[in-house]
């Protein structure tokens, strides 16, 4: 059986080639202009920035993510342009009678500000571009939304965006149109982040003064990206100033950064580096209490990246992170945890029309418990560790098509977790065995226009996971209890899943300010998250798939419509998905899943489905700017032994999702901001009733998820004044409120017996926030 499934996959992957060679060059005598488009003071190659050819207009190119484009166009003399938003045109005049190598340099727009950009590119790129459900953040947007305690973050800006839905207050994770937070693949230079939370969940990991783009996929990823259900959050770092010294930081409420760039070698290479680190440890001493003056509350991170470009075919980088949090109260309770990563790329021309990237990816993510309390003295680690292979190839055959192909292998340990005791402990050592698979991945796509009006981008992806020994497996019947095990040995091949994902994306420019788009995708995942808690938290375990959890599988199918008014200046956007989920997975009642070697027996297997509609409508240009979305949709799950079998909401169903952003420049120096959202209140289990049991009085739960927290809301406020701005110095003061008007969002609501009577029961509700205004100053050189 597997041998044909196996020979109808390589089947597929022949046709899609076939196909791809098969569509005929449109016109003879073609030569290539190739080159990269980069920032002229920093250096900086701009990804999505667009090459046009004034001659053809209906002609261009736009920029990979490392900058590169590549354009094939009949003989003769052009004009071509490179723009990108916030930057100034740059246009060269050619002639063009053999393949030429074109590097543009262009510069930053002065004013800035006045451009709060959520896609790169032509004015009109919304309508224009092949993909739907695709979003991508200037970072100069995410400097001037106002954010709890003054500390601009990546994701917090992401979830105003239709579709993205907040985890909730006081968590890091986002949902995106139904999918469960795990269910979202998170890239740092392509290296995956599998905790993206600092203070439990307040901020995230990415400190923006070391990003340079940030673009996430939400419906119809392309199949260069596999692993997750719902979206890709594909994150790059700068690449660092290679022409001169350039330092910039500031100093918060809650936390400082720094980040110092640089060159290597001028023109050649160039350094980042960038660091920050919260302080609430430092008032902590200050408190007369010794016990609070011996905790430990902060974090801190470091994003490093190199570059070195060997000649003009071959470019080496190398990136990493390392962030960590620190929890703690005397030397009684420890609690740290913390990401790592690392990429090394290579990129390489082996010709005007072919580029390659190379790249060797580490990410760990891990957790340290320490208690050291009377008899209780013991030490509690996980982790996950992935080695990752990637190898993809970027081919421009002629100014109609892009194809891509490639391959990607990682190997995965995890570390469930491991108990030692200290000396004279009550608490006995105990270590889970570790878990080792191997993912691979092959994929091969295609963009083409086949018309002025018609384009098409379709491809394949075909994924593959495999259990490794060794290790003992539990075969499990349907109430969850063993009825078999098998041991395997070391690197032995336990149980192997392929799945073949197709992906398709149609649209129709119906003229240069409106069109329809179409996408249909699958999507495979083989690592699950499971929780303890509502919201989530670093103790959280990954669990691969095995011999009785499978691969999660989402079918997607969606249909928008783009419209833009007034010369571009509005944008609208709707949007229509309904998405297919297959071997969903729950928790049994009373479900044990801390330190079980058999978790598996925990979980209940099942399906899914979400659908919505989102509406996106965005102002551009001009003193005022910003944008109104609106997401109606449901999200809902099904097992046998849960609800009688029928569907009922996920914990993230929300059906009503409100965001507004407003940005108004006042003056050179005044940018005033605020934002407000709206969302229905998570699905929740609450006790229906309660009943006595030996003397103890225990609640009472009926159907899963039937009841809802209340509705959130909430409005923020935020000034920037530049105080200072030379050609060599800019100095700037930002102000937030967060919560302006100081709502008592339910961050958790607690049932306990009532103070007066007993006998009666009392659901008391717990806030997290009212009013929290902040400020920070802000600085570069």
């Amino acid at each position: 059986m597997s041998k044909i499934f196996y020979f109808n996959t390589g089947k597929w992957l022949f046709i899609l080639f076939f196909l791809v060679s098969s569509f005929p060059s449109l016109a003879q005598n073609k030569y290539t202009i190739s080159g990269y488009v980069r920032d002229s003071r920093t250096g900086e190659e701009l990804i999505g920035a667009s090459v046009a050819v004034k001659e053809m207009p209906a002609t261009g190119a736009v920029t990979n993510s490392y900058g590169f484009y590549s354009l094939s166009i009949p003989e003769g003399k052009y004009t071509l342009v490179a723009q990108y938003i916030g930057y100034e045109p740059n246009q060269k005049t050619i002639t063009l009678n053999q393949n030429q190598k074109l590097d543009f340099g262009i510069l930053a727009q002065e004013r800035t500000l006045q451009e709060v950009e959520i896609t790169s590119t032509r004015k009109n790129e919304n309508v224009v571009q092949t993909q739907m459900g695709v979003e991508k953040l200037d970072m100069r947007e995410i400097n001037t939304i106002p954010v709890l305690m003054g500390e601009r973050d990546v994701i917090k800006t992401l979830q105003l965006i239709p579709g993205i839905k907040s985890a909730g207050e006081g968590n890091g994770g986002f949902y995106v149109r139904g999918g469960s937070s795990d269910q979202n693949l998170i890239l740092l230079d392509e290296a995956p982040v599998y905790n993206a939370s600092h203070l439990l969940g307040f901020f995230s990991v990415f400190n923006s003064d070391a990003i340079k783009n940030v673009t996430v996929y939400k419906g119809g990823m392309p199949a260069e990206y596999g692993g997750r259900l719902s979206s890709v959050l594909d994150i790059k770092m700068n690449d660092g100033n290679n022409q001169k010294l350039a330092v910039s930081g500031g100093i918060g409420l809650i936390s400082s950064r720094l980040s110092v760039e640089a060159p290597i070698v001028k023109d050649k290479g160039s350094f980042m580096i960038s660091a920050r680190r919260s302080y609430a440890d430092i008032f902590l001493k200050l408190s007369p209490d010794s016990s609070i003056r011996d905790s430990k509350l902060y974090f801190y991170d470091i994003n490093a990246k190199a570059n070195y470009r060997l000649n003009e075919n071959n470019r080496l980088y190398f990136s990493g992170y390392f962030g960590k949090d620190m929890l703690g109260f005397k030397k009684l309770f420890g609690f740290d945890w913390g990401n790592a990563t690392g990429t090394l790329r290579w990129n390489h021309l082996f010709s005007e029309k072919m580029f390659s990237n190379t790249s060797l990816i580490y990410s760990n993510y891990y957790y340290n418990v320490n208690v050291n309390a009377g008899t209780s003295k013991f030490n509690i680690i996980s982790r996950i560790n992935d080695l990752n292979l990637k190898q993809d190839f970027e081919y421009y055959p002629n100014s109609r098509s892009t194809v891509k192909f490639g391959l990607n292998a990682i190997h995965h340990e995890i570390v469930p977790g491991a108990i030692t005791a200290g000396e004279s402990s009550s608490i006995n050592s105990k270590k889970l065995p570790n878990r080792y698979s191997l993912e691979n991945a092959v994929y091969a796509s295609h963009d083409y226009k086949f018309t002025e009006n018609l384009n098409l981008a379709y491809g394949l992806r075909v994924s593959s996971f495999s259990v490794l020994g060794p290790g003992t497996f539990y075969t499990n019947n349907a109430e969850g209890e063993p009825v078999d095990t098998t041991v395997h040995g070391s690197g032995k091949f336990v149980k192997t899943y392929v799945v073949p994902e197709p992906r398709v994306a149609l649209s129709y420019i119906l003229s240069e300010v409106h069109s329809i788009k179409a996408s249909y995708g699958r999507n495979a995942q083989y690592l699950h998250l499971l929780s303890n808690t509502t919201a989530g938290s670093p103790t959280d375990l990954w669990l691969p798939s095995g011999t009785f959890v499978k691969q999660g599988i989402a079918d997607q199918v969606s249909l928008g419509y783009f419209r833009n008014f007034k010369e571009n200046h509005y944008e609208f956007s709707t949007e229509v998905y309904y998405k297919s989920l297959k071997n969903q997975i729950d928790y049994r009642d009373g479900a044990h899943l801390t330190f079980n070697e058999n978790v598996e027996a925990e979980l209940l297997i099942g399906a899914g489905r979400a659908y919505g509609v989102e509406f996106f409508l965005k102002k551009k240009y001009g003193k005022f700017n910003g944008w109104v979305g609106y997401t109606l949709s449901r999200s809902e799950r099904k097992f046998d032994d849960i609800n009688s079998g029928n569907y009922y909401p996920a914990k993230q169903d929300r059906t009503h999702d409100i965001s507004v952003v407003g940005i108004y420049n006042l003056s050179e120096k005044w940018t005033l901001s605020s934002t407000f959202v709206y969302y229905t209140g998570n699905a929740i289990t609450f006790p229906a009733g309660k009943y006595m049991i030996n003397g103890r009085v225990e609640n009472l739960y009926t159907e899963r998820n039937a009841y809802r927290m209340p509705a959130y809301h909430r409005l923020d406020i935020g000034a920037t004044w530049i105080r200072k701005k030379t050609e060599k110095f800019e100095s700037s003061w930002s102000f937030s409120i967060y919560n302006a008007y100081a709502r008592e969002n339910a961050y958790v609501i607690q049932f306990e017996p009532s103070e007066t009577d007993p006998s009666r029961t009392e659901a008391k509700q717990v806030a997290l926030f009212k009013m929290v205004p902040s400020f920070s100053y802000n600085f570069k050189f």
